[in-house]
C-alpha cells in the first residue's frame, strides 16, 4: 500500500527524480560555509522559544496593578505587556529560559548573517550569478534587525519604551511625509493609549516572520539552483562542484551542528543574564536610565545619533530635523549601496562573468580595502553608543568624548583602507604569505655531514585534482560512498551544470 501511495504521488510531482538529485547535491567542505547553518538554525530556535512565549506574552498597553511574585513592583501600575514579562520570567516554569534563550538566538541570528555576508562579500560571492541571492541576504539582514527591535520593545519596559520613542522621532524626521508614517504605524502621538505594543507585536511575529520565511525559501532555493561557491584546491575548477553529497554526509554533520547551536543557546540562556526587565521597571515618559544602549546590532544607528552634530537643513516651510542625517540618510545610504555592490563592483570592473570559485581576500585588494574601511567606520560608531560610560569612566567630559569620535569617524576608515590595501598587495606578491611554513627535518649521515629533509605537507595546501564521477551512478539505498572517487575519500565532483 505504501508503494502504491508513493507510486501515486511520484507520478504527478517526480518526487523520486527531484529527491535524487537534491540528495546529489554537493557541498564544499570549509568551516566558513558553516556560518550561514549558524544563522538557519538560531532562526529554528527562535521560532521554537517565540511560540512558546506567545502563550503566554499579553500583547495590551492597558494599565494593570501588579500583584505577583516579584515584591519590589507588588502593587505598581504598569502595562499588561510588562506585567505579562515579568510573570513569564518569575511564575511560568522554564519561561525565563525560554526568554533568555529567544534573546540570545535573536542576537546570534543576527550577527551570524552579518558575519556570513561579510565572507560573502570579501571572498567575491556574490558576483554572477548570485547578485539576486545577495541582494536577498541583504533584505534578510535589515529585516532581522527591524525584527530585533520589534522583538525586544514589546515587553515595555524603560529601556525598551525609550527605544520606540527614538524609533517614533526617527520616522517624525523624515521630510513632508514622515508625520504620516509615524501615525499610521503608531496610531497617534506616542506614547499615547499604548497601541504601538499590539501593532509591534504582530509584526514582530507574525508579519515580518513570513516576510523572512518568504525570502528564505528564495535564497535557498537559489543556492540550490546554483550550486554552491568554492574555495581553489583539491580539484575545484569553475565548471564543477566538488565536495560531500548532502545524503548521507552532509545531513549527519549539519544536524549535528543543529543540536551544537541549540546547545549553546540553552547554555547561554541558562547562565549568562540577558534584558532583565525587572531591573529597569516599566515605561514612564519622564523617567531615564543611565548606562544602558540597545541589542548590539543597534549600537551603530545609537552611535551614529550621538556623534552628530547638530545640523539642520532648513528649506522654504519645512525643515529637515537633526535626526534625520544619522538615522535614515546613513542607514538608507548604507543599505542601498550594499545591495547594488554587485552591480557597482561589475561596473568598476568590467568583469560580467561567472564566478563560482571564490577569492582570496588578499588577491582583491581593493574590495578589501573598502570593505575594512567601511567596517572600521560602523565599529566607530559602535563605540559611539556608549559615550556616556567612557565619560565617566575616564572622567572627562562628554563633550570631549563625542568631539573625539567625530574625529575618529574620519580618520581611522582613512588609515584603515590604505594600510588594508598595502597588506593585500604585499600579500598577493608574497609567494606562501597566509601558509604554514613546512619544516624541515636535519638528519645527519653517516660521513658526520648534514642534510634536510623537507617534511610532507599540510592536506590542506595539497592540490588533489579528483577524478569525476557520475552520481547518479551510485547506489543511495546504502553508504554514498561506494564506489570511492580517486583523492579525498567521500568527496565527489559533479559538473556545474548537472540537473
Amino acid at each position: 500500500m505504501i508503494d502504491r501511495l508513493f507510486t501515486w504521488f511520484d507520478n504527478r510531482l517526480a518526487i523520486s527524480r527531484s529527491g535524487r538529485h537534491l540528495l546529489n547535491k554537493i557541498f564544499p567542505d570549509h568551516w566558513s560555509f558553516m556560518i550561514g547553518e549558524i544563522a538557519l538554525y538560531s532562526f529554528i530556535v527562535l521560532l521554537a522559544t517565540g511560540v512558546f512565549l506567545t502563550l503566554y506574552f499579553v500583547p495590551s498597553g492597558q494599565d494593570v496593578v501588579y500583584h505577583g511574585i516579584y515584591a519590589p513592583f507588588d502593587g505598581q501600575t504598569m502595562s499588561a505587556a510588562f506585567k505579562s514579562t515579568l510573570d513569564l520570567s518569575f511564575s511560568v516554569r522554564g519561561g525565563l529560559l525560554m526568554r533568555q534563550m529567544h534573546h540570545w538566538s535573536a542576537n546570534i541570528f543576527v550577527g551570524s548573517i552579518v558575519v556570513h555576508m561579510l565572507r560573502v562579500f570579501f571572498t567575491g560571492a556574490f558576483r554572477r550569478p548570485r547578485e539576486l541571492n545577495w541582494f536577498i541576504g541583504t533584505t534578510l539582514m535589515i529585516l532581522a534587525i527591524v525584527n530585533g527591535f520589534l522583538g525586544y520593545s514589546i515587553p515595555d519596559d524603560l529601556v525598551s519604551g525609550t527605544g520606540i520613542r527614538i524609533a517614533y522621532s526617527i520616522l517624525e524626521s523624515i521630510p513632508f511625509v514622515g508625520s504620516y508614517l509615524a501615525t499610521l504605524l503608531f496610531g497617534g502621538v506616542f506614547p499615547g493609549n499604548g497601541s504601538i505594543i499590539p501593532r509591534f507585536f504582530i509584526l514582530h511575529v507574525l508579519i515580518v516572520p513570513l516576510v523572512i520565511f518568504g525570502l528564505l525559501g528564495a535564497h535557498l532555493g537559489l543556492l540550490v539552483k546554483h550550486k554552491h561557491t568554492q574555495f581553489k584546491g583539491n580539484g575545484a575548477r569553475e565548471d564543477n562542484v566538488v565536495g560531500a553529497p548532502m545524503w548521507p554526509t552532509f545531513m549527519i554533520k549539519t544536524t549535528g551542528f543543529l543540536f551544537l547551536t541549540t546547545a549553546v543557546t540553552v547554555l547561554l540562556g541558562a547562565f549568562v543574564q540577558i534584558n532583565p526587565i525587572w531591573l529597569y521597571g516599566p515605561y514612564i515618559p519622564f523617567h531615564v536610565s543611565y548606562a544602558v544602549q540597545p541589542d548590539w546590532y543597534m549600537g551603530w544607528l545609537d552611535g551614529a545619533l550621538r556623534v552628530m552634530p547638530s545640523w539642520e537643513l532648513h528649506l522654504p516651510g519645512h525643515m529637515i530635523p537633526n535626526v534625520f542625517f544619522p538615522a535614515v540618510l546613513l542607514p538608507g545610504i548604507t543599505f542601498n549601496v550594499m545591495m547594488a555592490w554587485p552591480w557597482i563592483e561589475a561596473a568598476f570592473t568590467r568583469d560580467d562573468r561567472e564566478h563560482h570559485i571564490l577569492d582570496r581576500p588578499r588577491d582583491r585588494p581593493v574590495r578589501t580595502a573598502v570593505g575594512a574601511a567601511v567596517l572600521a567606520f560602523y565599529f566607530v560608531l559602535f563605540g559611539a553608543s556608549a559615550t556616556d560610560v567612557l565619560a565617566n569612566y575616564l572622567s572627562v567630559s562628554l563633550n570631549v568624548v563625542l568631539l573625539s569620535f567625530r574625529v575618529l569617524c574620519v580618520v581611522v576608515p582613512l588609515i584603515v583602507f590604505p594600510v588594508t590595501y598595502k597588506i593585500c598587495t604585499e600579500m598577493s606578491h608574497t609567494k606562501g604569505a597566509g601558509k604554514r611554513k613546512q619544516y624541515n627535518i636535519i638528519v645527519r649521515g653517516e660521513d658526520g655531514g648534514y642534510s634536510a629533509v623537507p617534511t610532507e605537507a599540510y592536506a590542506g595546501y595539497r592540490h588533489e585534482v579528483l577524478e569525476p564521477i557520475d552520481v547518479d551512478s551510485v547506489d543511495l539505498s546504502g553508504v554514498m560512498g561506494e564506489p570511492e572517487p580517486t583523492g579525498t575519500a567521500g568527496v565527489y565532483q559533479i559538473p556545474r551544470d548537472y540537473r
